[in-house]
C-alpha cells in the first residue's frame, strides 16, 4: 500500500501544470502571511518561518526567471526580477516591531500574481 501511495504522488506531482504549481506555492506562502498578520501579536512567533518560505519560493522564480532556459519574453524575466528584488527587501526589513501591515504587500503581490498564473486576473 505504501508504494501505491508513492507512486501516486509521483504521478501526481508530475502532473499539475507548472504554472498552477506555481500558482499554488504563491497562495501556500500568502497564506501563511496572512494567518501571521491576522492575529500578529500572538502569532508574532510563527512570523520568520513565514517570511523564510516566501523568500525560498521568490527565490526559485526569481533563478528560474533567470535561467538560459526560460522561454519567457525579456521583459517578463526582468518584471519577475524586480519584483523578487522588492520582496527580498521588504522581507528584510519587516521586523518584529513592523505590524500586521507590513505584511499586507507581500500577501497581495502573492495572491495577484497567483490569479495571473490561473488566467484569473482583474
Amino acid at each position: 500500500m505504501q508504494h501505491a501511495a508513492s507512486a501516486y504522488a509521483k504521478v501526481s506531482r508530475e502532473a499539475i501544470a507548472p504554472r498552477e504549481l506555481e500558482a499554488s506555492l504563491l497562495i501556500k506562502a500568502a497564506a501563511q502571511l496572512q494567518y501571521v498578520a491576522d492575529d500578529f501579536d500572538n502569532r508574532l512567533p510563527g512570523l520568520d518561518a513565514a517570511l523564510s518560505y516566501n523568500r525560498k519560493l521568490w527565490t526559485v522564480l526569481a533563478a528560474s526567471a533567470a535561467g538560459p532556459d526560460n522561454p519567457q519574453p525579456k521583459h517578463i524575466r526582468e518584471n519577475i526580477a524586480n519584483l523578487a528584488l522588492f520582496i527580498f527587501n521588504r522581507t528584510f526589513a519587516i521586523g518584529p516591531n513592523s505590524g500586521p501591515q507590513s505584511l499586507a504587500i507581500l500577501i497581495k503581490i502573492n495572491r495577484d500574481l497567483a490569479a495571473g498564473l490561473r488566467g484569473n486576473a482583474a
